[in-house]
């Protein structure tokens, strides 16, 4: 199937967007699952924000928003990333951007993967598959 990537903030584009599609698909993979459809948005603020208050009715800033069209082992669904949200996270917690972006890329997949984050168990283990998808893509790049 595919994963497509598209940016409407201005002078923003993913890099090395073929390596970040084998790196996806490999976290994937490892888990049983199969690629379907997986559509990547990055913006700024202001349009995360008004996704999220829209369709999830939430008024906060947020990293992501991802929406969910998993059909068993299908992995599928459209992610938001809020690229001005990462920038801001990379400098909080003294982080590169690359490692941030990315942290994040992998958080909207691991969500489709059934991973949640709402307890404090449910973060503390995406913490752990997110820090394993960041040595996956330091180990391919």
């Amino acid at each position: 199937m595919a994963i497509t990537f598209s940016e409407n903030i201005e002078g923003f584009e993913l890099p090395e967007k073929k390596k970040v599609k084998g790196w996806l698909t490999a976290l994937i993979e490892e888990q049983g699952k199969h690629l379907g459809t997986i559509g990547y948005l990055f913006s700024d603020d202001e349009f995360v924000l008004e996704a999220n208050q829209r369709y999830l009715n939430h008024d906060t800033y947020t990293d992501i928003i991802t929406f969910d069209y998993v059909e068993g082992d299908l992995i599928s669904g459209d992610i938001m990333i809020s690229v001005d949200r990462v920038r801001d996270n990379a400098e909080k917690f003294d982080v590169s951007f690359d490692d941030e972006l990315h942290r994040v890329i992998a958080h909207g997949v691991l969500h489709l993967l059934g991973q949640g984050d709402k307890t404090e168990k449910e973060a503390a283990e995406m913490r752990k598959k997110e820090e394993h998808a960041l040595s996956k893509w330091h180990e391919i790049k």
